[in-house]
């Protein structure tokens, strides 16, 4: 199906473009959120009239994701997930708790918004990029620990994924006389 693009699309086209698309990513996707238009006489003329109103309409989106972004930039956000001693988490973090995290700190992001592939399922600092716009991403920190402390030390570039990160203790250098005192009188319990 060939569609007009009302609005630039990453891997497809820019505004105003006769793009040919699969049935039912237009039908789907394209049409229903008014992203594009079906490639007819009419719809072309409709376009070619409305065709400054819908760039300003994209210049003014494009200016407020600029502004988010800039208000986003070398942010960094902590998440606090229970995790075992490896550092891998005893569940996820997904987009979905990405969004919430962001609303807490006052930033209104869709879903749709977060580019996670694969939901995070280890603790440590992680990238995550945020498509504001068509042409406006940015990519924000996510510190994912077992608490705000963790977090804080973590963010020092500290790895936590060690019983000597997490308790103060270096276990290779433990001997078993760091665990039973071999003079130490035992009394017999013959009674």
């Amino acid at each position: 199906m060939e569609v007009i693009l009302l609005e630039r699309i990453a891997k497809l086209g820019q505004m105003g473009e006769v793009v040919k698309v699969r049935d039912g990513y237009a039908r789907n996707y394209l049409l229903p959120t008014g992203k594009a238009l079906r490639a007819n006489a009419a719809n072309k003329t409709r376009f070619d009239a409305e065709r400054a109103t819908l760039e300003a309409r994209n210049l003014e989106r494009k200016s407020e994701a600029q502004k988010v972004a800039e208000a986003l930039e070398g942010k960094s956000f902590i998440v606090v997930r229970a995790a075992g001693e490896t550092g891998q988490l005893y569940g996820s973090v997904a987009a979905r708790d990405i969004i919430d995290t962001l609303a807490g700190e006052g930033f209104n992001i869709a879903r749709n918004q977060v580019e996670l592939n694969n939901p995070i399922k280890s603790i440590g600092l992680h990238k995550v990029t945020l498509h504001l716009h068509s042409e406006v991403e940015i990519a924000v920190e996510i510190n994912v620990a077992r608490s705000a402390e963790e977090a804080e030390r973590q963010a020092k570039g500290e790895s936590l994924t060690s019983a000597d990160a997490i308790y103060g203790v270096d276990e290779d250098a433990l001997r078993p006389e760091d665990f039973f005192n071999p003079e130490a009188e035992y009394e017999d319990e013959e009674a």
